[in-house]
């Protein structure tokens, strides 16, 4: 009896189950293009407008922008000066550092190199590159490191970078770093991606930057784009970075070679040759009539792999990354893609695209990040939607910028000890030379009135170091990672260097 019951209920579940799916509404139609030529052309038309009026909020020196619909460029132009104190005018084909606006690009790269999409999940193989876990190592693929979700710490090797490590030492070291869930948890790293590029590469026997030249940049007639960053400070016609001065004025102070992570963030382009990948991107990876990419795999490189932003509420959407990309949908369900570029010492840049409305921008800007590039495509795409802009862009994404300066820094201010600060011991109790497994040496001398300097990473780079209490001193910290002034604290035979050890790899233990 109970076995018939059993199967009644059993029927009577599958027929309420089959009643309850007829009976649900149908999926909502798939979404369609909705913005027209002329709101285009409006969008357009204003466009040298808002950039001028941001330019002249921000002071940024130069921008240079190209719009592309319906596989046409329909604006290409630059603005201001491509270097202060210089009169050369930034043009469409100024060449601009595009910081990890390279992350896109790339991964166009290596979807030119595969035949199938499941080929970004093969296994990733670099000598000399592992992670903590030998199980995570062993199941790498090219889609972890490509959409961040290998379990690396955010920004995992940076420090190293800024200290003056080359690519093979850091990537080596990455082994070092304690991991969060694998395929689980999303952190951006710059090198945990270069480690996959350089791995496609070594594959193809050959070197990325070849790769990069050979896949796309020939291919696609991108004549001022490179890899290298001697490319980039040899063109004639390029950009200088600049960075805010207190008084409000922009300076050339800095130059970032970032050839240690060129896949992720080395690339160099113009407007004119970001506006020729713009159409492959939106094209499924024909330009001009010609296969370029195929379209499987390009397509691949849209696809969320891992949420990067959950939402804030219940009624919030979640944002995703993709292979390179940020992957979000909007109301209508059509998906957007876009990608920044910042490098704290002097440049910044955005791409955003609807590639149902075939429509992308990109913005190249020669100034540290205060939100321009970004404001200025949303600016853009809120006109061609909406017929106007929806909100003042500008001072929202200048703040997201400001604040994650801010949340870099130490919460002490060391730049005034306490009032009951105890004195330092003599200077030769602080002497010598320490060791640690990632960061290497670091060096603490004193010269002849007992002033103590910092010596870390392979050139090596001095730090003069300011008392702050006790045993503990300070530096300012240099660098596109530069995070204000911090603490160094000597203890037991140890030095502890505060902003080295947000992953608890920041302590030197005497020699």
């Amino acid at each position: 009896m109970r076995t018939l019951r059993a199967a009644v209920a059993a029927g009577a579940a599958v027929l309420l189950a089959t009643a309850a799916a007829n009976a649900a509404p149908s999926p909502p139609p798939e979404p369609r293009p909705s913005i027209s030529d002329d709101a285009v052309d409006k969008a357009v038309a204003r466009l040298d407008r808002t950039v001028q009026d941001m330019m002249r909020r921000t002071g940024v020196p130069g921008v240079s922008v190209a719009v592309v619909h319906d596989d046409k460029v329909v604006h290409l132009t630059g603005f201001g000066l491509r270097r202060t104190g210089d009169t050369a005018k930034v043009g469409p084909d100024t060449v601009f550092q595009i910081a990890s606006l390279s992350k896109p690009v790339s991964s166009t790269v290596v979807a030119g190199t595969l035949t199938d999409p499941d080929e970004w999940d093969r296994h990733t193989t670099l000598p000399g590159f592992s992670l903590k876990d030998p199980w995570v190592t062993d199941h790498l693929s090219t889609a972890d490191l490509f959409s961040h979700r290998s379990g690396l710490p955010d920004h995992a090797g940076d420090l190293l970078e800024d200290l003056g490590y080359d690519q093979s030492y850091i990537l080596d070291h990455l082994r070092l770093e304690p991991l969060t869930p694998f395929r689980a948890s999303y952190a951006y790293t710059n090198f945990g991606f270069t480690a996959a590029a350089e791995a496609v590469a070594r594959a193809k026997g050959t070197s990325w930057q070849k790769l990069s030249a050979d896949t796309l940049f020939k291919p696609a007639g991108m004549t001022h784009t490179s890899t290298e960053f001697s490319a980039y400070v040899n063109a004639p016609d390029h950009a200088s970075t600049h960075v805010k001065n207190p008084d409000g004025t922009w300076s050339p102070r800095y130059v970032r070679d970032p050839d240690a992570q060129a896949p992720a963030g080395g690339v160099s382009s113009t407007a004119r040759d970001m506006s020729r990948w713009l159409r492959l991107q939106l094209a499924d990876g024909t330009l001009d009539g010609k296969r370029i990419i195929p379209a499987a795999t390009l397509a691949r490189t849209h696809v969320p792999e891992v949420v990067s932003q959950p939402p804030t509420s219940p009624t919030g959407r979640a944002g995703f990354y993709g292979l390179g990309w940020n992957v979000s949908y909007d109301d209508s369900g059509r998906l957007r893609l876009s990608h920044s570029g910042a490098f704290e010492l002097g440049t910044n840049a955005n791409v955003t695209m609807l590639p149902l409305e075939k429509l992308g921008i990109v913005v190249l800007t020669n100034g540290a990040p205060v939100g321009l590039a970004d404001a200025v495509a949303l600016d853009f795409f809120d006109v061609a939607q909406h017929g106007k802009a929806t909100t003042d862009w500008l001072p929202l994404l200048a703040s997201v910028y400001a604040k994650e300066v801010d949340e870099a820094r130490s919460p002490t201010d060391y730049a005034h000890p306490p009032a009951s600060a105890k004195p330092a011991k003599d200077s030769a109790a602080y002497t010598g030379t320490y060791d640690n497994p990632y960061y290497g040496k670091a060096t603490v001398t004193a010269d002849d009135k007992g002033a103590l300097t910092l010596a870390l990473g392979p050139k090596p780079m001095l730090f003069p170091l300011t008392h702050y209490d006790g045993d503990t001193f300070s530096f300012e910290t240099t660098g596109e990672m530069a995070a204000g002034r911090t603490g160094v604290t000597f203890a037991d035979g140890t030095v502890r260097v505060e902003y080295l050890d947000a992953n608890h790899l920041g302590t030197f233990t005497q020699q």
